[in-house]
């Protein structure tokens, strides 16, 4: 071995030996140090994850969601407009907020086992599982009153004197009547499955004065 690895092998053993030694003074401040320097490493790197996975180019690194529903969006408002603001993939389906954001990554876990599986690995099988799939949103906006659609759509904002009139109409009893946004508005971003109206209204997710 030589002089300069030595070197390095005693300096590492040294540091080791400090850090077991018999408590002191200087010894607890070094681990204490320690454990802050580790722990900013270590949140740095979650947040980093969490992020990393947060954005539409992961949302559709998967092919099945790449070759059904983004093709779906890029046909809609909510990808091009006039105005050029775009509601991405986790602006839609993702919470903003922390707490809200980690239970739902907690539960896109469920997805990874699905996708080993292979359960909607092509179109046909995706198109079988669709109506499962858009009950599973409808009823989490509902039971969240459509929090991700409040992130950009803020009713105390609307001036119903630019909407038409219909729209303003159904708007203001909506909201006296404490509706929420994707009781009325499915397949904003995505085509509806088959027979949609009769899930929603055996789900409880469509409005009773809604016209055929």
């Amino acid at each position: 071995m030589s002089e300069e690895r030595e070197a390095h092998v005693g300096f590492f053993k040294g540091i080791w030996r400090w850090f077991w030694q018999k408590p002191s003074r200087y010894s607890t401040g070094g681990m204490l140090l320690f454990g802050i320097i580790l722990g900013i490493v270590f949140w740095g790197g979650f947040n980093w994850a969490l992020e990393a996975t947060n954005n539409e180019a992961f949302c559709i690194s998967c092919h099945e969601m790449r070759d059904n529903v983004y093709k779906e969006y890029q046909d809609t408002i909510h990808y091009m407009n006039r105005s050029g603001v775009r509601a991405t993939c986790p602006d839609c389906h993702v919470p903003k907020e922390w707490i809200h954001k980690i239970v739902r990554k907690i539960q896109a876990s469920n997805e990874l086992y699905h996708k080993l599986m292979g359960t909607i690995g092509t179109r046909e099988k995706f198109l079988k599982h669709r109506p499962e799939l858009a009950l599973h949103v409808w009823k989490t906006m509902k039971a969240t009153n459509s929090r991700e659609c409040r992130n950009c759509h803020d009713e105390n904002s609307m001036d119903f004197d630019k909407q038409d009139e219909r729209s303003a109409d159904r708007h203001e009893v909506a909201f006296e009547n404490g509706m929420t946004c994707i009781d009325c508005h499915k397949g904003i971003a995505h085509h509806l499955p088959k027979g949609w109206k009769e899930l929603a209204k055996k789900n409880g997710l469509m409005p009773k004065d809604v016209k055929e």
